[in-house]
């Protein structure tokens, strides 16, 4: 189900996932890039030149004078995030020159990530890799006047598939965890494509009439729910849902979100983080918009 709104409480009863087992490292993840859009590799020396993009240890010419005032950036210094994370910048004011902006902002990585811009608003521009961040990378932004100095963590890549009703979570190319899932419903089928964690929430209400569908409606609900990970802006989330525990890993029950149950979904909020990858295949969902807040990888 979806949600957008959020408050407290409560259910319990799970299902175990299965822990386990090695792959050969990329398998998974080799699928997963493949759904996010190839992943260039080219030896450090012939990584191509981008504006404002290098590596540390590496001497890069001074970006020019900014034009525009301090603005925030969506990861905090010091923070670690996953390798689906894209830089957010968010300005005070409309921009209206774009690619001198563009060229006042210094990204630096300490493995070679090339990456490209793009726009959401005269007031935000976002970058991110060509392909997934390579695991366990320091980043350092600055953008006029403001800087920030992160860490990008294990590939921790979750890869939903609707043919098995699985969740596989591999990390760094190994298979850490394997659980059950109930997808979209005919009408709410989960759209395809590369999702990625925001939010965390213990416990939230998920209430149908916060995207236009009453609560009176055959199809309304509103619901407690525990451990719910937001993987879009539209409102899917992987969440604890003892309900269908019977369809878990069977058939789709749900209004769009990755059913899981209550323990699985408290494994998967604990050793996930913002800017992990989650990846839905083999859906008669179409593609997720890359219009959602959180669609950049589509």
């Amino acid at each position: 189900m979806q949600a957008a709104f959020y408050n407290r409480i409560l259910p319990s009863s799970a299902r175990k996932g299965r822990r386990p087992r090695r792959i050969g490292r990329g398998i998974l993840l080799s699928a997963a890039i493949a759904a996010a859009g190839a992943l260039i590799v080219v030896p450090a020396q012939a990584q191509p030149t981008l504006p404002g993009v290098g590596s540390f240890g590496i001497t890069d010419p001074v970006p020019p004078q900014a034009d525009f005032a301090p603005p925030s950036i969506n990861i905090a210094d010091g923070e670690t995030v996953g390798v689906a994370q894209p830089i957010i910048v968010n300005f005070k004011d409309p921009i209206a020159d774009r690619a001198a902006a563009e060229k006042a902002i210094r990204i630096t990585s300490s493995k070679p990530a090339p990456g490209e811009f793009y726009w959401r608003s005269d007031q935000q521009v976002r970058w991110k890799p060509l392909g997934f961040w390579p695991d366990n990378t320091d980043v350092r932004v600055e953008a006029g006047g403001t800087a920030s100095s992160f860490r990008i963590g294990d590939a921790l890549v979750s890869t939903a598939d609707d043919s098995t009703h699985t969740i596989t979570v591999t990390r760094n190319g190994e298979v850490v965890m394997e659980m059950p899932t109930s997808m979209g419903k005919p009408k709410h089928e989960t759209p395809n494509g590369t999702y990625y964690v925001g939010e965390q929430l213990p416990k939230m209400v998920m209430d149908s009439s916060t995207y236009g569908v009453p609560v009176t409606d055959p199809e309304g609900y509103k619901l407690d729910v525990e451990y719910a990970t937001r993987i879009s802006s539209s409102g899917i989330f992987v969440h604890a849902a003892p309900w269908s525990v019977a369809q878990q890993g069977v058939s789709n029950a749900s209004h769009g979100c990755l059913n899981v149950s209550t323990e699985n979904a408290r494994w998967f909020m604990e050793n996930t983080h913002k800017g992990d990858p989650v990846i839905v295949v083999n859906t008669s969902g179409g593609t997720l918009s890359a219009g959602d807040n959180m669609g950049d990888w589509n």
